[in-house]
């Protein structure tokens, strides 16, 4: 069933699946109220049909959503939409401890796998007292996230499965190898059973190999329950003597000689990781007729009871010898079903070893292969610059140390080498960077792109290659490129500074890093000390440092000049004149005279006054530059000349030229 998508429960919007399991199919999802990524697990058609399985389910998934714990994956929502079954969970980036184990191909480092247990064992603790049996603990049940933070999932999913349905023996058949004998034997299980299922996946950690292996998962189940472990030490030398008793304990085939509790189990942990060559894991003496047993008295008491029941069972079976003939015939019914198993079991193929074929030629690979009593296959010849001509690349299925079993009489596909293919290099100079690069990767060669300033070359072009154009060279070898990036100094806009004043104007465009030049010109009809212009057009882009020259109005300044004039020197002296006076005597008397002063071309004084005047204030010119003072007397030019503001500061007329 694709639900890619759908929407369910009117809430989780399925984007994509992101992985199997033997139960359900988890989606990565959105969820549309609290706008998050979540991942949804959904259960397979194979459980939805059994109602006694869904109860249980939901039951178990509900008390499970109870636990908040750091390491342990959050359990959000448990729904039904349509027939659909499904677990709302935290969504986790990161790998299945399983994964990891199988990439490193041997043993992890023991502090890091001791931490990760302690994190494991931490979650089980908190588990545990909620009265919450995991069941399943195993590799595949623990996501690392990308911080290296350990997180366990399907809490008591897996009690919903076992006390199910025959179905779910198929979908956990998987987890043989971590389960209790206990588990194995179908026997009664609580948290001393998830401890030894830890202790298997430390083992698995710390060695690289599972404590128990055989071709079938009911002989590793027997192993279990029958056989003791070879001690990690003895496979990993480098593990300390603590964390080597810390596994054996919890492997111990009776729970009773187990860790009690998981916080047993992490106290040693702990203290492992400080003193790991430490004496200081404690035996767990149990014996029924002791005195001195370390068993609880609970513990104790429920295995008293279980033994009168049992005892009571056989007296009763005695008694009643009818109901000994059905449970009898039961029994063979049993034994019958057992035997088919066995006979499915014989006919099946066979596991062989997988070898591994890869860098070994056509023919070895091939021979080896049959030798496996498996089928060899060409899936594909392709060049491979590392490995020579006529090898293996690569094996499907690939190889993996320890996890190397497969059927007798399966297909092994081999992809073979065709060796080194050559190429030659095409001619990019001059060309666009995007252009070169694809001309590149069409001789099947890769483009390493160095950029650099150039004068000369425009931005975004090519400069030069350093592998010459037409030589020949191994395709996927790398073709180094200079493409120019241009000069390398910063562009700069122009903006407009006209109308600002000459001190504005200048620290802005000193703030933009260029180089202000200034000069002056007049303009009246502009305020004094404003831009009339700039050298550089608005929006034109300019290098930085460039010189821009602004045009400043300067305004002269007006000046103010008194004009005196000396009436009697531009007279000569003849300033008298003869009349005759009411007696008719002619008597001499000093005359009156016009008297007017032109500056430039507007006249300033003009006025009868007497021909002695020698300091007449005549007013005053005002002015920029020089300008022409003219002065007449009774309408005669007596005097001109050229009056300079920037240098007068009075202005006297004595003498007539």
């Amino acid at each position: 069933m694709n639900l890619e998508g759908r929407i369910l429960g009117n809430r989780y919007e399925i984007m994509e699946k992101v992985g199997n399991g033997g139960m359900a199919t988890v989606y990565k999802a959105t969820d549309l109220v609290l706008k998050r990524y979540v991942a949804v697990k959904v259960l397979r058609d194979e459980f939805t049909t059994d109602e006694e399985f869904i109860r249980r389910f939901e039951t178990e998934a509900q008390s499970a959503a109870r636990l908040v714990h750091p390491n342990i994956v959050s359990i959000f929502d448990v729904g039904i939409d349509n027939g659909i079954y499904y677990i709302v969970m935290e969504l986790i980036q990161g790998k299945t401890l399983k994964e990891i184990i199988i990439e490193e191909r041997g043993p992890l480092p023991w502090k890091w796998s001791v931490n990760v247990a302690i994190q494991i064992a931490s979650a089980l603790e908190m588990a545990h007292k909620n009265n919450i049996i995991h069941r399943d603990i195993k590799p595949h049940n623990i996501i690392i996230t990308e911080d290296g933070i350990a997180k366990v999932t399907d809490f008591g999913i897996a009690k919903a499965v076992s006390n199910s349905t025959m179905t779910a023996f198929g979908a956990t058949i998987g987890s043989v190898h971590y389960f209790s004998p206990e588990h194995a034997r179908g026997g009664y299980t609580d948290a001393k059973s998830d401890l030894y299922s830890l202790g298997v996946v430390l083992y698995e950690m710390v060695t690289g190999k599972v404590p128990f292996d055989a071709d079938t998962p009911v002989s590793v189940a027997l192993k279990h329950m029958q056989e003791e472990p070879v001690e990690p030490i003895e496979l990993n030398s480098n593990l300390p003597t603590a964390i080597n008793k810390i596994i054996m304990k919890a492997l111990k085939k009776d729970a009773m000689l187990r860790y009690q509790t998981s916080t047993e189990l992490l106290q040693d942990l702990r203290t492992a990781l400080k003193n790991p060559s430490g004496d200081f894991i404690e035996e767990t003496n149990y014996d029924p007729t002791a005195k001195t047993q370390k068993i609880s008295t609970s513990e104790y008491n429920r295995t008293n009871k279980r033994n009168k029941k049992e005892n009571k069972f056989v007296a009763f079976i005695k008694k009643h010898k009818v109901l000994s003939s059905f449970i009898g015939l039961m029994i063979l019914f049993v034994l019958a079903f057992g035997g088919t198993i066995l006979a499915i079991n014989l006919t099946k193929p066979k596991d062989v070893e997988l070898p591994n074929v890869v860098g070994l030629s056509r023919e070895e690979a091939e021979q080896k292969i049959k030798e496996a009593k498996l089928v060899f296959e060409v899936e594909t010849e392709e060049y491979d610059s590392e490995v020579e001509e006529n090898k293996i690349i690569s094996q499907d299925p690939k190889y993996v140390e320890n996890y190397n079993k497969v059927k007798q009489g399966s297909t092994v596909k081999v992809v073979i080498s065709k060796g080194t293919e050559k190429t030659t290099v095409p001619n990019i100079k001059g060309k666009e960077r995007e252009e070169a690069v694809k001309l590149i990767e069409e001789a099947k060669l890769k483009a390493e792109v160095i950029e650099e300033t150039s004068k000369t070359v425009k931005e975004g072009f090519v400069i030069s290659q350093e592998t010459e154009p037409d030589t020949e060279v191994n395709a996927g070898d790398t073709v180094k490129i200079h493409v120019s990036i241009g000069t390398g100094i910063a562009q700069i806009t122009m903006i407009d500074v006209t109308g600002k004043t000459e001190a504005d104007a200048k620290s802005t465009l000193e703030a933009l890093k260029l180089v202000v030049n200034i000069g002056y010109s007049e303009d009246k009809s502009k305020d004094n000390g404003v831009v009339l212009k700039q050298s550089v057009d608005v929006g034109s882009v300019i290098d930085e440092g460039t010189t821009v020259t602004i045009t400043v109005n300067k305004l002269a300044e007006i000046k103010t000049v008194p004009i005196t004039i000396n009436v009697k020197s531009l007279l000569d002296g003849k300033i008298t004149e003869t009349i005759e006076d009411e007696n008719g005597e002619e008597i001499e008397q000093v005359k009156d005279v016009s008297l007017r002063v032109v500056v430039g071309e507007d006249t300033i004084y003009s006025q009868k006054v007497k021909a002695s005047e020698t300091a007449i204030s005549a007013g005053n010119a005002r002015g920029t530059g020089t300008t022409t003072v003219k002065v007449y007397v009774d309408g005669i030019l007596k005097n001109a000349n050229t009056l300079n503001y920037s240098t007068t500061t009075s202005y006297v007329v004595e003498k007539s030229n």
